[in-house]
């Protein structure tokens, strides 16, 4: 069983945090391809990463999870504040570390991205050559359609911004941070306004390392990110993994279709959060990217 490693290493903004998970051979036979692995937005390196770059370094891969800034055991302030741009900025950051690593070969870097991480695993992999390979599971991939459809219309995106803007304007003035919870199904501010068991859940991704509260002023961000407009940017092999019953099938097929690269698109069955932590899901999506992974590094 791969037990990480607790590294950190220098971002942008600020020091990170994270876990390196090293296959047994590491250090045998020669050097490894190596994955970078980022997890939904909000989310700790505990919650989904970890699992991931653990199943990966078990199929032979050298796997880092981490802390994207400001989250988890990360510095930098604000506090869990969504930035789609800075976590891609992390994401080099991250690769730059793992590439860096006497166990990992030269040029055989890929990234791997849970749900809205495959929002930043995408533009990053658009953004930066060394990434060879890249694998989308359960990926939450937006643009402005499809977040109107998912925000209470044209409307309710500009509400959200509106708040935002106030938040920001608060926080410029005084440091203070506005801040709404993640998930609660009591409260319609919450980003994510529905009672979810992973989160809720302290056997799953209730965990103390998260703390259950999304800054207001990130929403801006968060809705202008365009990850669907990235795909043609991106020409390093993709494979998507994903179920009609997972959050927003329908951005992951307009992603796909217009992708560069070679690609390729598994359909299994499973909701979003069973991606997260539930078997079969996360084998079945382990399995096929360690593959997708031996054929493109």
């Amino acid at each position: 069983m791969p037990l990480p490693e607790r590294v950190r290493f220098a971002g942008d903004e600020a020091e990170l945090a994270g876990h390196l998970f090293l296959p047994d051979s590491a250090g045998g036979a020669g050097p490894v391809s190596a994955v970078v692995v980022a997890g939904t937005w909000t989310s700790v390196k505990e919650q989904m990463a970890d699992r991931y770059a653990e199943e990966l370094a078990r199929r032979g891969y050298a796997a880092l999870s981490f802390d994207f800034t400001g989250y988890g055991e990360s510095e930098g302030r604000p506090r869990d504040c969504e930035s789609p741009e800075l976590k891609v900025r992390d994401m080099r950051a991250a690769a730059d570390f793992l590439t860096g690593h006497p166990a990992v070969g030269d040029g055989q870097l890929g990234a791997l991205g849970v749900c809205a991480g495959a929002m930043y695993a995408s533009a990053y992999a658009a953004a930066d050559p060394r990434v060879r390979s890249l694998a989308l599971v359960a990926p939450w991939l937006h643009d402005r359609r499809i977040c109107e459809e998912n925000y209470g219309g044209p409307e309710g995106v500009e509400a959200k911004k509106a708040a935002a803007a106030e938040a920001r304007r608060r926080y410029e003035e005084t440091g203070e941070v506005a801040y709404v919870p993640v998930v609660s199904g009591s409260d319609p501010d919450a980003a994510m306004p529905f009672d979810i068991d992973f989160y809720l859940n302290p056997e799953r991704g209730g965990i103390p390392q998260w703390p259950n509260r999304f800054a207001v002023m990130a929403w801006t961000g968060w809705l202008d990110f365009d990850a669907v407009a990235l795909a043609p940017k991106v020409t390093a092999p993709v494979l998507l993994v994903h179920s009609e019953d997972a959050a927003i099938p329908d951005g992951a097929r307009r992603f796909h279709e217009a992708l560069a690269g070679p690609k390729e698109f598994l359909w299994t069955e499973g909701v979003q959060f069973d991606f997260y932590d539930q078997a079969p899901q996360v084998g079945f999506a382990a399995d096929a990217a360690a593959e997708h992974f031996a054929r493109t590094l």
